[in-house]
């Protein structure tokens, strides 16, 4: 890892000559100096476009095969595009009951790519991997400017390997956009720091805020450090730093809740409800669901799964014929899939083909990171999606601070201000505490909370480990080269050690790769000591073994393509659970489905919703398909979005017939309106829709025509 150019080098040597020329111990030091220069032109060349190609191979290689990946979010999309209105409201299904439990702005993203390259799986798919590609991209620029190219090539590499970044960015979920655009706010609140400017903070204000637009709350996690960094290290009086901060501040807060603020004015009567709240309100959403709830601790969480009375349980005969059903096909093609076309030509056949998933994959998804405790990150869940750079972060801040508070040279600034030696306005402090302060919250954040902490949340630390594992290694050669080598011997000895030892342990814990722990541990230890042994060593050295510790992460992450992504819950490693690509359910499941498509459409369904389930995922797969469905409770099947009275309403007037109990999440208890429908509705029998088993485990069709009176009493 070798400097950035300092603004203020010595004059310029005539072309052709080196430094100290005629002298044995200048030539080297200029043959030095032309390997250095050599070797920094080569990065400022070509270490961007490395970066970038082979982000883009991790991300895009083999994505199709992820199908509709996260269904909930893919009928969405395509509701979305059925009109303006749930375009606006973010509606989950096409007849506008229920909306999405998330903000907008990454949905749009997909909507505008399908209503120009058509409704695909890649569509929406490619985005999310663009926007990868595109943050890898922004940090090489970020730490280019401050650190050099060597530091942008080494932190930009680390993301671009981050496996929990390749895998979310292989999914059609809103993180990717999320860490694209709080990269853009780290980048121009840098900016600001360098150069005071009003604008560009108040920009990077609104940058956050439409971060906020995509996953809410989870974007004000780097406002700490952001606030952190300009009011050390702009320029101005004291004063008028905090009043930057403020009108920046004001500006995040209008564009943060602008969305929000349209949904709230509009009567409830004129939207849909707001999907997973309690109260349908989007502010009710974003501070206890989606915001306070996840790190205080929520239903829904790991170990508080709530089940209401009235909740529909399959009886022993439905489970036990089920369960044979699916034992039977496990040595058989799924049930098969009819031949023939869906009766409704809108109605697509599921995939003939379904991807083959490699074996010994987990059969069902890991949910939750462990119990909340300091080393949480590296346990069961999280750590093999995202510790094994993490120790090498961490002493990356520490190096990095320890390099600005000791180095006393005058270091480069921008154009618009003069170099200066040392003290706040140090571009190095304000990249320690911009990205080393957003890597200290999310880890804290993520190792602590008590509500919902999926495994891929671990993505949100990509960019910022990234930056600091590069800005360390930047750090190490210059403490290592210079008057504090002892310190900076120090913090790389510590910075390898734990990342040996993490790396090794979760190797072994994986089963993933053992045979290559002696060369890793081999390895790193030769670079280690030939930095100790010399100090013009020290670039090689420790870029071996920086390049080493990416090995693993790197072949771990491609393991995304081995398999369709588990789309709620996307992660790499080979033993992750794999989605079924397609429709995001099994053959078995996929037949089920269109024999309820093909009996409900051909028997005088409802004109809104031809078929009303339990929760969202249940419904999904049938909206993908092309028919016009809906779910009572949302995405947990438990919001209270429609009673007995508003289903009996939805029947009387025509817009609603058939409603499917069981399914998804049903255990859970359902709603008012589910209860009604146990208790008025008239049951078909699985023979009377075709079912391709018996008794479909969970899944109960009810005609609730002509039952509107008893609906409206019973819900």
């Amino acid at each position: 890892m070798s400097d950035p150019p300092q603004a203020n080098a010595a004059a310029p040597v005539s072309a052709g000559a080196a430094p100290g020329a005629g002298h044995p111990r200048g030539e080297r030091s200029g043959r030095r100096l032309q390997r250095q220069l050599s070797w920094d032109s080569l990065l400022r060349h070509a270490g961007l476009p490395v970066v970038v190609a082979l982000s883009a191979v991790l991300n895009t290689h083999r994505l199709s095969q992820n199908g509709y990946a996260n269904i909930f979010y893919s009928a969405g999309v395509k509701s979305m595009l059925r009109s303006l209105h749930n375009f606006l409201f973010v509606s989950f299904d096409p007849g506008g009951l229920v909306t999405v439990d998330k903000p907008p702005l990454a949905l749009w993203v997909q909507v505008a790519s399908a209503k120009v390259f058509g409704f695909s799986p890649l569509s929406l798919l490619l985005p999310e991997a663009i926007a990868g590609v595109l943050a890898v991209a922004l940090l090489y620029v970020v730490l280019a400017r401050r650190l050099g190219a060597a530091a942008a090539f080494a932190g930009s590499l680390a993301l671009a390997v981050f496996p929990s970044f390749v895998a979310v960015s292989r999914d059609n979920g809103v993180d990717p956009v999320l860490i694209l655009l709080l990269l853009l706010a780290c980048s121009l609140a840098l900016r600001a720091s360098e150069t005071g400017r009003w604008r560009t903070l108040v920009g990077c204000g609104v940058v956050v805020g439409l971060a906020f637009n995509t996953k809410t709350l989870a974007a004000y996690l780097v406002v700490p450090s952001i606030a952190l960094g300009f009011l050390v290290c702009a320029p101005g009086s004291l004063r008028r730093r905090v009043s930057q901060l403020l009108v920046a501040g004001v500006a995040m807060a209008v564009v943060s809740f602008a969305w929000i603020a349209v949904v709230e004015l509009t009567p409830a009567s004129k939207r849909p409800y707001v999907g997973s709240s309690t109260n349908n309100t989007e502010i009710g959403l974003t501070f206890e669901y989606n915001g306070l709830g996840r790190v205080e601790g929520q239903t829904g969480g790991p170990n508080s799964i709530l089940v209401r009375p009235g909740a529909y349980v399959p009886s022993a005969r439905e489970r036990a014929v089920d369960a044979a059903a699916r034992a039977a096909s496990r040595g058989h093609p799924s049930p098969p899939i009819p031949t023939n076309p869906p009766l409704n030509p809108a109605l697509k056949p599921a995939p003939s083909s379904p991807p083959k998933v490699t074996k010994g994959r987990e059969k069902n998804p890991i949910p939750f990171g462990e119990s909340p405790r300091p080393l949480r990150l590296f346990g069961k869940g999280l750590g093999d999606q995202a510790g094994w750079l993490l120790p090498l972060a961490l002493f990356g801040l520490i190096g990095l601070l320890a390099l600005v508070l000791l180095d006393r040279r005058p270091q480069a600034q921008p154009q618009e201000a003069p170099a200066t030696a040392l003290g706040r306005r140090d571009p190095r402090l304000a990249t320690a505490l911009v990205l080393g302060g957003w890597f200290v919250v999310e880890a804290a954040v993520l190792s602590l909370s008590k509500g919902i902490v999926h495994p891929y949340y671990v993505s949100a630390l990509a960019p910022s480990t990234g930056a600091m594992a590069g800005a360390g290694a930047f750090a190490f050669v210059k403490l290592a080269r210079g008057r504090h080598r002892l310190w900076g011997l120090a913090v790389l000895a510590l910075a390898l050690g734990s990342t040996l030892i993490v790396q090794v342990v979760l190797m072994h814990r994986e089963n993933y790769m053992e045979w290559f722990v002696p060369v890793l541990v081999v390895g790193s230890t030769v670079a280690f000591l030939a930095v100790l042994a010399l100090r013009r060593l020290a670039a090689p050295g420790i870029a071996l073994a920086f390049l080493l510790l990416l090995v693993v992460p790197t072949a771990y992450a491609s393991t995304t393509w081995l398999a369709p992504v588990e789309g709620t819950f996307a992660a790499a490693g080979p033993k992750a659970d794999a989605g079924p690509g397609g429709y995001g359910v099994n053959a078995h499941d996929m037949a089920i489905g269109t024999a309820l498509a093909n009996y409900v459409i051909t028997h005088k369904p409802g004109s809104r919703w031809a078929l009303l389930s339990v929760a969202s995922d249940t419904s999904s797969p049938l909206i993908l398909m092309g028919l016009d469905a809906g779910a009572l409770g949302g995405y947990s099947g438990t919001d209270p979005a429609v009673d007995g009275p508003r289903l009996a309403q939805m029947v009387a007037s025509g817009q609603a017939r058939y409603v499917l109990l069981g399914g998804e999440y049903s255990l859970r208890g359902g709603n008012l309106a589910t209860k009604a429908v146990l208790r008025a509705c008239k049951e078909l029998a699985p023979s009377q829709w075709r079912s391709p088993v018996a008794y479909p485990y969970g899944l109960v069709l009810f005609d609730c025509a002509g039952d509107e009176k008893a609906l409206a009493a019973a819900g």
